[in-house]
């Protein structure tokens, strides 16, 4: 475990393949709840999809000591968040943003990409010091999206 910082980043590891089944389903299951605007036959469609893009990214997750599974992760694509995922009943416990805080540390900016629908994210990635840089559209699902962006302080 990562032990620099606060006691949050000591919950923050690098992505283990024994953590592969845990982190699909905080993935479905985060995508199912956050996103009901799209039909849940996209997510499923997409896991596999997903299963074998996720070496590619560097993943990271948040286990309480001695709990034995994740209970959130972050996926980056170098400055670009992929996403971050928490286990639906430890939401608004502070792991997204000790996840979000861990990804800023050593980064100059951060950019990623929400739907517009999905308010609780979209306040989430406010709260945290990220502004809207523009309005897109999500080819993939037909939905209007925010490419949100944060830089670290003196940017």
């Amino acid at each position: 475990m990562i032990a620099e910082g606060g006691q949050e980043e000591r919950m923050i590891r690098k992505f283990e393949e024994r953590d592969l089944e845990t982190v699909m389903g905080l993935w479905l299951e985060g995508n199912l709840q956050a996103h009901s605007f799209i039909p849940e036959r996209y997510w499923k469609d997409n896991q596999e999809l997903v299963r074998d893009l996720l070496p590619g990214a560097a993943l990271y997750v948040y286990e309480e000591e001695g709990a034995g599974r994740p209970d959130g992760f972050i996926g980056l694509s170098g400055d670009y968040i992929e996403g971050i995922f928490v286990r639906d009943e430890k939401r608004s416990a502070g792991i997204g943003a000790a996840l979000l805080d861990f990804a800023k540390k050593g980064r100059g900016a951060l950019t990623l990409r929400v739907y517009q629908k999905n308010e609780r994210a979209v306040r989430f990635y406010l709260r945290n010091g990220f502004r809207i840089r523009q309005e897109g559209l999500d080819e993939g699902t037909g939905e209007r999206e925010y490419e949100m962006e944060w830089k670290g302080e003196g940017r």
